[in-house]
């Protein structure tokens, strides 16, 4: 039996797939928890203009991405943090304070979900490397230029 999977399924397929199941399975299993809907030509239909949209705003969201991709490339950001006279920092540099860095000294707003320090811990001052996940396909290496101030 075909069927149009409602959601991610292990060993079945991700939301949307159009996958065929047996029989039993389908009518016993998967369509009383509502996870399927049988695949009618009409059902089949809608899918195929479903994905199409979903491909076009896809689209939409990398060009996004790799607009702010393109404005922060070779940026180096200046934080400054609280240290001691060795250069030890009071506390540690996290990915809100290089969100906060970008929003100040870029004018561009990245979540804080998507920075990604490739240190284990900033807990002194130096320069540093961090790398910003706009989307799947799309990813930034900046530079960080952490000062006392």
């Amino acid at each position: 039996m075909e069927v149009i999977l409602k959601k991610d399924i292990a060993g079945l397929g991700y939301r949307n797939d159009l996958v065929i199941v047996k029989d039993g399975y389908a009518r016993n299993y998967l369509i009383p928890k509502k996870m399927v809907a049988i695949a009618t030509p009409s059902e089949k239909k809608s899918l195929a203009e479903m994905k199409k949209q979903q491909a076009y705003k896809e689209e939409k969201v990398i060009n996004e991405a790799e607009t702010i991709a393109d404005a922060l490339k070779g940026a180096e950001l200046k934080i400054g943090v609280k240290a001691s006279s060795t250069g030890k920092i009071f506390g540690s540099v996290n990915n809100i304070m290089v969100a906060n860095a970008i929003l100040s000294q870029k004018k561009i707003e990245i979540d804080r979900k998507t920075v990604d320090i490739n240190e284990e811990h900033i807990k002194e001052v130096g320069k540093y490397k961090a790398t910003i996940h706009l989307h799947k396909n799309v990813a930034i290496d900046i530079d960080l230029d952490v000062v006392a101030e």
